[in-house]
Formats: structure tokens, sequence, C-alpha cells
């Protein structure tokens, strides 16, 4: 699957000289966690989500710091929070920094994304720069949950064991020379060595996903290569 599949679209966006209290509200109402920002043009500039607003001064939540405090961090981050605390307009506490992608990404690369940038969502931006949509967490699990099962036919037996040793020997993390299985009526037995309970873990799964499998039977043991 790829953005396009997924993606939010139109998208709700915000100018960056509307109000901190003004994205607030839209938040709110709109029941999002955060906007993309657009300039006068209607170009992306930025983005700000419900965490660029948890330390604010109108409610009482910036966050104090104490002498040494003050002295351990500096005072440039300590400046940089007093504008996350009181600025007036959203230009002021978005981040302008953005993680992109295009409507062709592959969902792959957008969830590499996510976990290497500890980030919640991704614009999505056409070749000319015009923002198209927008991919969040939350549309990655909604595209899992709504995902359909292949359909395929049950296998006999001795294709059960075929196709599970090939799955096995396709994977850089087993270790099938030390492996057998063996297939009866669609119940998979699992011998052999393993060395550690993730490889078991990951056998047996592979073992669960192929059609036609009723049980699967684990009499692997554990062996630590490294214990003599």
């Amino acid at each position: 699957m790829k953005a396009r599949d997924i993606m939010v679209s139109p998208v709700i966006t915000v100018r960056e000289n509307e109000t901190v209290r003004e994205l607030a509200k839209l938040l709110v109402s709109h029941r999002i966690s955060a906007a993309p920002v657009v300039d006068n043009s209607g170009k992306l500039v930025g983005i700000v989500t419900e965490g660029d607003m948890l330390r604010r001064s109108e409610v009482g939540t910036e966050r104090p710091y104490s002498w040494w405090m003050s002295f351990f961090l500096g005072e440039h981050a300590i400046a940089a929070d007093y504008v996350k605390s009181h600025a007036t307009k959203i230009k002021d506490i978005m981040t302008r920094e953005l993680q992109t992608a295009s409507p062709d990404t592959p969902l792959i690369e957008i969830a590499d994304i996510f976990e290497e940038k500890h980030i919640k969502r991704v614009p999505i931006v056409s070749k000319g720069g015009d923002l198209v949509g927008l991919v969040s967490r939350a549309n990655i699990i909604q595209a899992i949950a709504s995902a359909r099962p292949k359909l395929e036919v049950n296998l006999p037996d001795a294709q059960i064991r075929a196709k599970l040793l090939d799955e096995l020997k396709r994977q850089r993390w087993t270790h099938v020379h030390r492996l057998n299985v063996t297939v009866t009526n669609g119940i998979v037995d699992l011998w052999g060595f393993v060395e550690s309970d993730k490889e078991r873990q990951g056998v047996r799964i592979a073992a669960e996903a192929i059609p036609g499998v009723t049980a699967v039977n684990d009499h692997l043991v554990r062996e630590d290569p490294f214990v003599y």
C-alpha cells in the first residue's frame, strides 16, 4: 500500500498568523490532534500539534525552573520554553523542519519515518509542493483493522511443509539446518534447536500463517550457542 491509499484528504490547515487560542478551538471542534500550517499562498510551512500546547501560561502548565536547572539547561533552552508557553501566534510554536512524503510513498517508508524521527504524522505533498493529504500512525492502524486476508486454498501436508521450510530459509534470523518440520493432517510439529525465545516464536508464527495449518506443536529446544 502507498500513502495515497490511506491518507486523510482534504486536510484541515491553519495559517501561521492565526492565534494559539484559535488553533485550540479548531483542534477541539474537529477532534484532531494536529494541523499542517500554510502561508498566505497555501504552501506548507510547518505543522503544529497538541503537544506544542501542553506547556501554556493560560492554564498554568508552563514548566518551572529552579536556579540549578536554569544553570544546567542554559538560557537558550529556557527562552525556547518561554516562547512555547507564552507565544500568541501559531508561527512561534509550530515545527518548521518537516518530514514529508509523496502520495506514491510506500507505507513501509512512512512507518520508517515514524520510528526514526519519533513523530506521529507526515504531511503528503505533490511534486509541485502542494499539500494533498496527511498520514498519521492512526491511519496505519486503521488500514490494519480493515485489511482482508488473502484468499488461499488450504494446502496438503507436503506442500505445507515445503512452504514453511521455504519461508524459514528466507529469514536471516533462523538456523534452518537445526530445524525439522513434520505435518500430519494439517498439524505441524516443530523439532530441533533454537538460539532464542524470539526465534522460537518466529518459527511458530511462520507455521501458523500457512493456509491449511490447524495446529502447531512446539517441540523446539532452546540451546544457547555460547554455553558449552
